[in-house]
């Protein structure tokens, strides 16, 4: 006759879950067969151990264990393999501490969910500089897969039912045991980690639930974007399996130069061509930004590589509003010819010129 379920694990008829599952993993860490190695006898508690938290860690199981009609036997006495109807076995592994050994692999739920949800796709754009500064919509075409239309990506035939995994119990994954206390948990191949047996597959996908698409999707690109920044369109990715979550569509732009200016962060600099006369006489000239033309007063005696700031003339901050600043860079031009006229004019302003230019060469 079976042993009591409860007698197996040490636990009275009333303990608590939290309670069976301490003394599982007691009673599993002493009689495992890898710290009993060529030792029967502790294989076959190590199996009955298993087999008494199966039934009495499920609420269902339980319940009918406990009922009369289904006697000691647990339901059958399903103790043969090493089923832990549920249990990670990794949990009770990566316990250990300090001196135990280490799991692998993320908790069955989470690396099933995680599988589930469609992948992001990553697709590069490239941009003019105007389109960059005033921002646009762009755009972008890239292959995607998509919920099959004939099973509304079910992956199951019209009509077919689907049932639950019996070899990872649903999970989508099971646990494989290294040795040394050390277990991998790794994707079922009975179900391919879904979960789930589909009797007869969708014809049109093969029972993958999904298809092969081209898809065009119109993107916002913000104002001020530059090359690297990237831009997330959420649930424009690859379609999650069976229904579950899509991924997302991440756009990186690449903003070809300007020929005007250049950037840094959100300043923008440009240079600006002014004559002697200006420099040396101060004027006012006209200099564009992507906003059109502004007013610059270029100060009597400015040298060649001054550098005058307009606030607010930059590029746009992408996030926050405002601007950044223009810097007007001062380049004063040499005339490569001279009229007559010019020419006399400058002879006479070179007598009247006193100042060594190279005073200072000669300390």
């Amino acid at each position: 006759m079976a042993r009591d379920l409860y007698e197996v694990l040490g636990v009275p008829k009333d303990a608590s879950a939290d309670d069976i599952k301490k003394a599982y993993r007691k009673l599993a860490r002493k009689y495992h067969p890898d710290r009993n190695p060529d030792d029967a006898s502790a294989e076959e508690r190590f199996k009955e151990i298993s087999h008494a938290h199966d039934v009495l860690s499920d609420p269902q199981k339980r319940k009918q264990y406990d009922n009369p009609m289904f006697g000691p036997d647990g339901m059958g006495g399903g103790a043969d393999g090493f089923d832990m109807g549920g249990f990670d076995f990794s949990d009770l592994f990566g316990s250990f501490g300090a001196g135990g050994a280490q799991s692998r692999g993320s908790a069955s739920g989470r690396s099933r969910r995680a599988q589930a949800r469609g992948a992001d796709v990553a697709v590069d754009v490239t941009l003019s500089f105007d389109q960059a500064m005033a921002g646009a919509s762009i755009p972008v075409t890239y292959e995607v897969d998509e919920a099959c239309p004939d099973c509304s990506g079910s992956g199951a035939e019209k009509g077919s039912t689907t049932h639950l995994c019996q070899e990872c119990k649903g999970r989508g994954v099971i646990g494989r045991n290294l040795g040394g206390f050390e277990v991998m948990s790794q994707q079922c191949r009975a179900c391919a980690g879904k979960g789930t047996i589909i009797e007869k597959p969708c014809p049109s996908c093969a029972g993958v639930g999904l298809r092969r698409i081209r898809r065009t999707e119109a993107v916002t690109i913000p104002a001020g974007a530059k090359t690297g920044t990237k831009i997330r369109k959420r649930g424009a990715g690859e379609a999650g399996v069976r229904g579950a979550k899509p991924g997302d569509l991440i756009v990186t732009t690449h903003v070809t130069p300007s020929t005007l200016f250049s950037r840094n962060g959100d300043d923008l600099e440009i240079n600006v061509p002014v004559t002697f006369a200006e420099a040396a006489l101060g004027a006012k000239v006209q200099v564009p930004t992507i906003s059109g033309k502004v007013a610059v007063t270029v100060q009597p005696g400015s040298k060649d590589g001054r550098a005058l700031r307009v606030p607010g003339k930059g590029a746009p901050h992408i996030k926050g509003g405002g601007h950044g600043d223009l810097i007007v860079r001062i380049r004063i031009q040499v005339p490569s010819t001279l009229s007559d006229e010019q020419r006399t004019a400058l002879e006479a302003f070179a007598k009247l010129d006193t100042a060594d230019p190279r005073a200072e060469l000669k300390k």
